[in-house]
């Protein structure tokens, strides 16, 4: 692999020991100049040997290891701003420029079969918890003191900032995360035979991504919380406790009715949909992948035997992943073929049905609350969408926490609205094409499409339940359903702050 280590002067400063892989695009090269330096990669010019450095192709520029680059650039806030800019109508703006100027949020350029990527980092951006603990991150791309980058340290990190500067409002290239995601997972690296980096998998890169924060992102503390609560779930992490869910199991045998029951306890980020020929809606998918027949070692039979392994949910998280799992393996091909089906979901979700009979009676407060409160108002129940601020609710409503007082993170009604849906169109995980559909405000949803986001409605996402050759659901993101009810304590005059 042709890899130099190489010093870099910008300005006063040098950085020695710079590692540069030239098999990877230059952008990728300036990805780290822009670690080092907090030079946006459009704002440098590296020249070596009186030759400019493009973007995309090293050229006739000649690296070894020891020589010096030269770098010259500013940061942005360095930069004057343009006082003047010439008018531009909507009609000639293309989709960039039209989400720009109607104040849409940020689109992701592509840089090379990066649309994997794109969508889940647009998926994952309608958490608000997410977006806080990012912002209370203050770790740089390596840990302080060192010059090595650790993979969880650099993209947590790299997500921070690329998300700091999608607030900005323009499309712009997720060039250092990009570089940190194949620093970590070089499989996200390979190219293809003309030399542009290959498809990835959107779900394996989620998986992924959401693995590498869980490292770094600290739980939040519940003040009323106790040594003395009995709280049984103890999250490590703030992943754990708004996406980790855990299921209760049982494995029975079903050749020797003698044997016990084995029961246990696994921990999950997503629940999986699988699709068979049965398979119409996703609640069918799910309840199939938790009662399924598995085929173990018999301690009592002393061979393999076929078990009923039943799962049933006794920690739901606020955030809800569901994989559609679309995908499977043609041997003779030697591709992730697809499973084009259509399979119904709804905007709404009730996981009630997928919880132990324990769950279910915790559930049941919140659950008769709402309920109590839909039969006095003549069944109109007033939901409303989860978001940052709540500067259009009323000073007579208030808002029903949506987790247990001693779990932070858990959902305490089981109900969930669905706010981000990532698809695919092709017709293997390995080419084709990924977008993210996200809920905006209130039902209006925006379609991100690489750099192009655009308003669509409701009805559009859910033309993505599969069926042919259009973008299929592959991974849906539901947030908790907030509920409002009228607050009895507010009093007309308000309380002074």
């Amino acid at each position: 692999m042709p890899q130099y280590s190489i010093k870099v002067k910008w300005g006063k400063e040098l950085f020695p020991n710079v590692e540069v892989n030239t098999e990877e695009e230059p952008m990728l090269f300036k990805a780290q100049l822009f670690a080092l330096t907090g030079v946006q990669p459009e704002r440098q010019k590296v020249m070596l040997n009186g030759m400019i450095l493009k973007d995309d192709d090293w050229g006739n520029v000649k690296v070894k290891d020891g020589i010096t680059v030269l770098m010259m650039g500013s940061k942005e806030e360095d930069v004057p701003v343009e006082p003047f800019e010439k008018p531009l109508f909507l009609e000639d703006m293309n989709e960039s420029a039209l989400a720009t100027a109607l104040q849409l949020p940020a689109g992701l350029i592509n840089l090379g079969n990066t649309c994997y990527l794109n969508a889940t980092v647009q998926c994952l951006k309608t958490v608000p918890e997410l977006r806080e603990a990012l912002n209370n991150f203050s770790g740089g791309l390596a840990a302080s003191g060192s010059i090595t980058i650790e993979p969880a340290q650099g993209i947590t990190a790299a997500l921070r900032d690329l998300y700091n500067s999608m607030d900005k409002g323009s499309a712009l290239p997720p060039v250092v995360l990009l570089q940190m995601m194949h620093l970590a997972f070089p499989r996200f690296a390979e190219k293809s035979e003309h030399g542009r980096f290959q498809q990835q998998d959107a779900n394996e890169c989620w998986t992924e991504l959401i693995r590498m924060l869980q490292q770094k992102l600290p739980a939040k503390e519940n003040p009323v919380t106790s040594e003395n609560s009995g709280q049984s779930y103890k999250p490590r992490s703030l992943i754990e406790q708004y996406f980790g869910g855990t299921f209760e199991t049982e494995l029975k045998c079903m050749e020797c009715e003698d044997e016990p029951p084995t029961k246990g306890k696994e921990d999950f980020l997503q629940l999986s949909c699988f699709i068979s020929t049965d398979v119409k809606y996703m609640l069918t998918g799910i309840m199939n992948k938790m009662e399924e027949q598995i085929t173990k070692m018999s301690p009592t039979l002393g061979r393999d035997a076929i078990y009923t392994k039943t799962s049933r949910i006794s920690r739901l998280p606020a955030y809800l992943t569901v994989q559609f799992v679309r995908f499977y393996y043609k041997e003779k091909e030697g591709i992730n073929a697809k499973i084009l089906k259509e399979v119904m979901f709804s905007d709404k979700f009730d996981a009630f049905p997928f919880c132990s009979n324990e769950l279910k009676q915790k559930l049941m407060p919140m659950r008769n609350k709402i309920s109590k409160y839909e039969h006095n108002t003549e069944g109109q129940i007033n939901y409303c969408e989860k978001k940052l601020d709540n500067e259009n609710k009323s000073k007579n409503m208030k808002t029903e926490p949506f987790s247990f007082e001693d779990d932070i993170g858990s959902n305490n009604s089981g109900y969930y609205s669905l706010q981000a849906v990532l698809t695919h169109k092709g017709r293997s995980s390995s080419s084709g094409h990924y977008v993210a559909w996200v809920r905006y405000k209130n039902d209006t949803w925006l379609k991100c499409d690489d750099e192009n986001v655009s308003i669509v409605t409701l009805a559009e996402v859910m033309k993505t339940k599969g069926g042919g050759d259009w973008h299929c659901a592959y991974v849906l993101l539901f947030g908790p359903k907030i509920f409002e009810i009228p607050d009895e304590d507010d009093n007309e005059e308000p309380s002074p702050k």
